[in-house]
């Protein structure tokens, strides 16, 4: 045999509210705990926890009497607590229409000037031969970019540049092939074919 479905939470704050509705009494906590579990099927274990959310939502009132609290709810303030919670669903409604009608209006008034006339569509053909001509003259400029004044200086700066730094590298090279002649008395043709130095090696005019 299958095991019995116990309640949903929900289903327990149902029967709770049952309990004050049928007896209009007020309570502890204590007494709710013996009569929901006889009466409702409410564990008493979980009483505690359903009362309080029942509390914290203004359906069950609650006051401290010297050291003991109680509790009791009826059906008229059930009912304006209904009535409030409807209200404001109206009034929220209602700002979300207004809110819906303005965005709606202004999605219309966006549109105006942009209907699909021959003369939006010419004009939208126009704009993409333009810009299709823009990006062809672009890449002209580039292609023609090394004419440019700028661009040629700024090669002949680095051009100076790396010739500077080429005769500086030879100038140390000349320098090294002479101490090592001096110093060892390697021959010259010996000094290039051990490093690699060719025989035509000289400055950059």
């Amino acid at each position: 045999q299958s095991k019995k479905k116990g309640l949903s939470f929900e289903e327990k704050r149902v029967r709770m509210m049952e309990i004050f509705f049928e007896t209009k009494d007020v309570f502890q906590l204590k007494d709710i705990e013996k009569i929901a579990p006889k009466e409702k099927g409410i564990t008493s274990m979980s009483v505690k926890e359903i009362l309080q959310s029942l509390v914290d939502d203004g359906m069950v009132d609650t006051d401290r009497i010297g050291t003991s609290n109680y509790f009791w709810a009826f059906p008229s303030k059930a009912l304006h607590a209904r009535k409030r919670k409807l209200e404001e669903l109206k009034s929220q409604f209602a700002e979300s229409s207004q809110k819906k009608e303005a965005l709606q209006k202004s999605i219309k008034k966006s549109k105006i000037g942009r209907e699909d006339t021959a003369e939006r569509a010419a004009l939208a053909k126009e704009l993409a031969a333009l810009q299709q001509k823009k990006e062809h003259l672009k890449a002209e400029i580039d292609k023609y970019r090394e004419c440019d004044p700028d661009v040629v200086e700024e090669m002949r700066q680095t051009n100076k540049i790396a010739k500077e730094a080429a005769n500086r590298w030879t100038d140390n090279i000349f320098s090294i092939k002479s101490w090592a002649k001096r110093k060892f008395g390697f021959e010259e043709s010996r000094i290039d074919k051990s490093f690699g130095i060719p025989e035509d090696l000289d400055y950059i005019d």
